[in-house]
């Protein structure tokens, strides 16, 4: 969540940050139901208040006049804390749904205006007809889409044999580069409640595209950053303590509403897939040289599986809800014939933390952590990239070796 006494301070300021965001997004509305919801509380109190003084002056017989006076004073309480829990909900609503200020190096704008910083190596060239890797896995008999749509339904994935064996090398890839880099190997539940979506700002907005379990406050994770994250709720750190940084490889879980072309097909857009994340809690000050050691994690597994890639920094309104600046690494695929995010950097400033209440002591008082995020990396689209690359022209996939060390 943003900082209300900041909205309160410098309401157009924060607006206009926010629009740069979100132009569809009713900072009036938030700012009005603030106020409104602060000035019914003060309301309320104050007849709580006139209640309790008036029972406490009681000192024989009730009166005539005191009765009245209790009547009218407790039903006009009864109606305005009526008011102030729907005031509320409407309130709590609007706050949660306000996205996170960006930082200003971030570009204004949609996905036409973000930035290339970096590209690495070249886009591979063939001396024959590249095959997406659909036809490269049905051919090798690595995957079975018509099994898996048979057991679950569409757009889910079942691999078989050197697929499932290519998964797991890629996952120790990973896995040994982060704890290189300092991350904490952790294995989360893959289920959780609404307050650890509510915590990492997956709820309410993106309710539509998580699978809820019927009749249970639970959800199936759309990325284990939700699970990271709430490992540490209600927490207050000493300052010596951070950073903290977890890493864990799940399967995550996402509805994917809408339609898509078949240019997507396969495993580019699935409803469950696996997934390596990476979740940071930091000092203010230490957190945008956080984002970049995670990016770098990154970036050292692409390179070392010699993929080519480019780094994006998202304009605006092209980042996450919680994120205040956020990196895109883009993978080239040769049989789909465009660049496709692998992984996903985002610095959250203070945003998932004040939702979560994770702190650190400073100088005597408690301040709120930055949180951040990155996969790294997602693996369905990672093995698609290294299919679509190494392939030859008998239709076979020769991986490179730092892969072929861990089969």
């Amino acid at each position: 969540m943003i900082d209300l006494a900041q909205l309160r301070k410098n309401p157009q300021q924060i607006k206009q940050e926010i629009i740069k965001k979100d132009p569809s997004y009713d900072v009036d509305l938030l700012v009005n139901l603030d106020a409104e919801f602060r000035q019914l509380s003060l309301e309320v109190e104050q007849l709580r208040k006139e209640k309790n003084e008036l029972a406490k002056s009681v000192k024989g017989a009730v009166t005539d006049d005191i009765r009245q006076k209790s009547i009218e004073i407790g039903k006009s309480l009864k109606e305005k804390e009526t008011l102030l829990v729907d005031l509320e909900k409407r309130f709590t609503l609007q706050y949660l749904s306000c996205p996170n200020t960006t930082y200003s190096e971030v570009p204004v704008g949609n996905k036409p205006e973000n930035k290339e910083i970096k590209v690495f190596g070249k886009k591979p060239t063939f001396n024959f007809e590249v095959q997406d890797h659909l036809i490269l896995g049905n051919n090798l008999g690595w995957f079975d889409f018509p099994a898996a749509t048979k057991i679950t339904g569409s757009n889910f994935a079942l691999y078989k044999g050197d697929a499932v064996r290519l998964m797991y090398a890629l996952t120790q890839l990973m896995i040994t580069t982060n704890l290189k880099h300092g991350f904490d190997l952790i294995l989360p539940p893959y289920l959780a409640n609404t307050k650890s979506l509510e915590s990492s700002g997956q709820l309410p907005k993106f309710a539509d595209g998580v699978y809820k379990i019927q009749d249970e406050d639970l959800y199936l994770i759309p990325t284990s950053e939700v699970s990271l994250l709430n490992y540490y709720r209600d927490t207050i750190f000493e300052e010596h303590e951070l950073p903290k940084r977890l890493t864990s490889w799940t399967s995550c879980f996402r509805r994917e509403a809408g339609t898509y072309g078949s240019a997507e097909r396969g495993l580019i857009r699935i409803h469950q897939f696996e997934k390596v994340e990476l979740v940071s809690f930091t000092k203010p000050e230490d957190s945008l040289s956080e984002l970049e050691r995670m990016v770098a994690c990154g970036q050292e597994i692409l390179e070392s599986l010699g993929l080519h890639y480019r780094i994006m920094l998202l304009a605006g309104q092209d980042t996450g809800i919680a994120s205040a600046k956020t990196y895109d690494l883009e993978v080239w695929m040769p049989g789909q014939g465009s660049y496709y995010e692998v992984s996903s950097a985002s610095n959250c400033t203070e945003y998932q933390a004040r939702r979560a209440k994770v702190r650190y002591r400073k100088d005597g008082k408690n301040e709120y952590v930055h949180t951040l995020n990155a996969s790294s990396l997602a693996l369905p689209r990672l093995m698609v990239a290294l299919m679509e690359t190494y392939q030859q022209k008998d239709g076979s996939i020769k991986l490179p070796e730092s892969l072929l060390q861990r089969w």
